[in-house]
């Protein structure tokens, strides 16, 4: 069987096609409605969904797409791509088409100039990510359960960070079915989601003073047990009310990973790497 391989279309009809597809490859994930997947893929400021689709003549086979992002590599503010939707038709699995679309996107992107590639996959994908694309495993991230504020009191070196500029914050915090709220404390804001992750509240981020819009919604009452994903040798956890979620009880690991489109070879180091959900969680 011949496929034809194009990049992906953010119109409204290749949305609500593109959409469909979703839906049907994951019938239980509700965020895939025609209004967040144009929200992901066309209304981010950083820039419109780099990917492809392949098409077995007017039926949309399978679906790979990317967002843009800008980030701070080694002290270097770049322009990335955070790996986002892959969806297979059921009768087109097995053919290899995940591979062929994800490698025509990264193609793609270096000619317009990205720089790299990061994400978080999961236990089906990671082996994918990393043995027919090139991926490093950076490291799982970590899933710290507890209660009370997090404290940030050291000066570690980072070397990898998302740049949430004004504009970008502004359209992640405006996802059209996720609200999202402030929490203040004495270290830094706390975004806080109503969506439950693991069973507690999702910490979506813990960002420097001042950042977050004036038009976030406040608070400053007690948060129930929350959760806090990610990576940042810069917050203390040593006697902290919180402790790392075992493997064994998360509902799948979550793999940071990383691929260099610059031809560098260039890796991430885990101890110097700033990631938490706001930067990949976009559910």
């Amino acid at each position: 069987m011949s496929y034809t391989i194009e990049p992906v279309r953010t119109d409204d009809a290749s949305i609500a096609t593109m959409t469909a597809l979703l839906r049907q490859v994951f019938p239980h994930a509700a965020h895939f409605t025609e209004e967040v997947v144009r929200w992901q893929y066309r209304d981010n400021p950083d820039g419109p969904a780099v990917g492809f689709n392949a098409w077995s003549g007017s039926e949309l086979a399978a679906h790979y797409v990317t967002i843009p992002l800008v980030a701070r590599v080694n002290g270097v503010e770049e322009r990335g791509l955070l790996s986002l939707n892959t969806a297979t038709h059921p009768s087109h699995q097995g053919k290899g088409l995940f591979t062929k679309l994800a490698n025509a996107t990264y193609e793609a992107a270096a000619q317009q100039g990205f720089g790299f590639v990061i994400g978080v996959a999961n236990a089906n994908s990671t082996h994918g990510f990393t043995k027919k694309l090139g991926f490093q495993l950076v490291s799982p991230l970590r899933a710290m359960l507890g209660i009370g504020p997090i404290v940030n009191n050291r000066d570690g070196v980072v070397k990898y960070e998302r740049i949430w500029h004004q504009k970008a914050l502004e359209w992640r915090l405006a996802h059209p079915l996720n609200k999202y709220s402030l929490g203040l404390t004495t270290c830094k804001d706390l975004l806080f989601t109503e969506r439950k992750q693991m069973g507690a509240t999702l910490l979506l981020a813990a960002l420097d003073p001042g950042t977050a819009p004036a038009s976030t919604p406040s608070h400053e009452h007690f948060e129930p047990l929350r959760v806090w994903i990610g990576l940042d040798s810069r917050i203390t956890w040593r006697f902290r009310p919180y402790f790392n979620i075992p493997m064994r009880l998360r509902p799948s690991p979550l793999n940071l990973i990383f691929k260099d489109l610059k031809g560098q070879g260039r890796t991430l180091d885990q101890a110097t790497v700033r990631f938490q959900a706001i930067d990949f969680d976009t559910l």
